[in-house]
This record gives structure tokens, sequence and C-alpha cells, in this order.
């Protein structure tokens, strides 16, 4: 592809689509990027609660279906493509995809995070319908329910915490003997009445005709597998899973400065380490990572981004690619 955008964003969450649509408002040439379903991870969420001003039963994939059509409203272009390939350290950064090669003054990498999964058989399928990777963002669907959150670190035991605020038990299962999160936090958990421990225990299987009603738990020690099943009652259960993330940045490594885990470093401005190369959403180091942030994060950076263009690369044009 010859044409040379103003603006090319990578990832087509909450984060890039905010910055799109404030690049197309800009009257910017606005390029998103996609490799796989629009939307990111709030997809997968079924109710959208905590989202300011967000409709009465709104989803996740409505609330990305009217993001969409506000970008493309402005004018923003949206190609699906697997980018394979990032060259940024020029004025005019070149991204290559399986399906051609992308010209840009700016980038914006809104390629995000995903969760980390357990492997068990019945997850995928139970995704959003008992099997949930956010308590802020489902804790309030499992009101007075029996609720498990895996993992032994400091989200894992938070969250556990958090959750008690809505299900009336909360157990925190982890593969270990004992918790791997601050002492400090431990402690709180260990005093909270509403909350139990499964050690040495991990999840074998989640299964349910539509909707999570049972669990066979494994012990790491002995091998020995025990069935749980939701009460009668009830008739489901949740399944909070915090055994990490994996932020989607690899073909930025070695490019651009991240954390140790693979987390792009910016400022608050979302400016990478790289001129002309901004980073938005939960694939950056942040404290909170929800929707209600990426929105921001897009917005900011696509801001910022137009300044940059303005001061630097204005009258640059495709002739000098």
């Amino acid at each position: 592809m010859g044409n040379l955008y103003d603006l090319i964003i990578i990832g087509s969450g909450p984060a890039g689509l905010s910055a799109g649509l404030y690049g197309a408002r800009a009257k910017l040439k606005t390029l998103i990027l996609e490799k796989g379903k629009t939307g990111g991870q709030i997809v997968t969420t079924h109710d959208v609660a905590n989202y300011p001003g967000s409709v009465e039963d709104a989803s996740g994939p409505k609330l990305i279906a009217r993001m969409v059509e506000q970008c493309k409203s402005f004018g923003a272009e949206m190609v699906k493509d697997n980018i394979v390939e990032a060259d940024i350290d020029g004025k005019i950064k070149v991204i290559k995809g399986e399906k051609g090669e992308y010209k840009g003054k700016v980038v914006i990498i809104a390629t995000g995070a995903t969760p980390k999964k357990l492997g068990a058989p019945g997850e995928k399928e139970l995704t959003g319908k008992g099997v949930s990777y956010c308590a802020t963002c489902d804790g309030d669907f499992f009101t007075d329910l029996e609720v498990f959150a895996v993992g032994g670190g400091n989200s894992a035991v938070e969250e556990g915490m958090f959750l008690t605020k809505f299900a009336r038990k909360v157990t925190i299962v982890h593969r270990r003997n004992e918790l791997s999160c601050a002492k400090s936090i431990a402690e709180k958990a260990m005093e909270n009445p509403n909350i139990e421990f499964m050690f040495n225990t991990s999840i074998k299987e989640l299964r349910g005709d539509g909707i999570l009603e049972k669990v066979v738990f494994e012990n790491t020690v002995t091998g020995e597998l025990k069935e749980y099943e939701a009460d009668e009652e009830d008739g489901t259960m949740g399944v909070f899973v915090f055994v990490g993330l994996d932020p989607q940045t690899d073909i930025f490594k070695g490019k651009i400065n991240m954390d140790k885990r693979g987390y792009i470093i910016t400022d608050e401005e979302m400016r990478t380490s790289v001129e002309g190369v901004f980073a938005a959403g939960d694939c950056r180091v942040k404290t909170l990572r929800q929707v209600v942030t990426a929105t921001s994060d897009g917005a900011i950076a696509t801001i910022v981004a137009e300044k940059y263009i303005d001061s630097k690369l204005g009258h640059l044009e495709e002739v000098n690619v």
C-alpha cells in the first residue's frame, strides 16, 4: 500500500477505537489495523455496567459496535491484517502485515493484553457464562452466589477480597501450598470470614450446559479429582481466573522500552521511548486496565500525536517516503 497515513493505530479495542475516533474527527488520515475480532477483551463481557454513560443493558459487543460506527462515520479506515513486523525508527513508520505494508507519520500501539488461561476443557465455551477474568467488570453479576478465584498472587487475592462485596462466599484456589502474594495482603484475606482457601489445587475441567454448573478440581500433590456442583437453588457459580496477563507486544520487543513483563513504558501523555510512537490501553504499564482508562489513553495519545505531527511532520509528503 503506497498511501501515507497521518495515524496508524494497531488494535481495535476501546483504546484503539478511541484513538481512531479522535484522529478521524481531527481530519487526520487514520488507519486502524486489527488482526482478529474487533473489540478486544470487552466483547467477551455480556454486560457493561461500569462504563460512565453506558445505556441500560449495554453489552461489550454493543459498546464496541457503537465505537466502530463512530470511527467510520468520521472517515477512519479499518483493515484486517496480522502485523508481523514494525520499522518504527524513522520519521515514517512502516508497519508490515501479512496482507500489505502500511506507512504512517505516527503509530499508536493499542494491542492490548490477554488474560492467561487455565487451559482447562470447557473454559473457552463458558467464558462470559460463569468464567471471568475481571472482578471489577463482572463481580456484580455474582451477587449472593458462590465464586472461586484462581491464583495466589497479589492480583488474585486482592480481586478475591473485592469479590466478597458481591458473592456470599469466595474460595481462593491456588496450585501451591501457600499464597505467593505480599504478606500484608495474605493476612487481610485470611481474616476475611467470607473467604476460604483450597491449596495444592488446580482446575481440571469446567462443565455446564450454556452456563457454568460444575467444576472438577485436581489435587496437585496426590492427583485426586473432586467434582463440585453449583447449589441447586443458584443454578450456577463463578470462576474468576487471575493467573496473569500477556501483553500483546512481541513484535515491538527490542525496539521500544518495556518493563520485564513486556508492557510498554510511556509517560502520562502516552509517549514511548521512540519519537512518533505512542501506546494506549492494556498493552502499556498502568494501574487500572478497564474500558474507561483505555478510552482515555486513546484520546490522549491522539491529541498529543496530532501536536507532534503539526510541529514536526506537518509538511512531510508521500514523495519523501
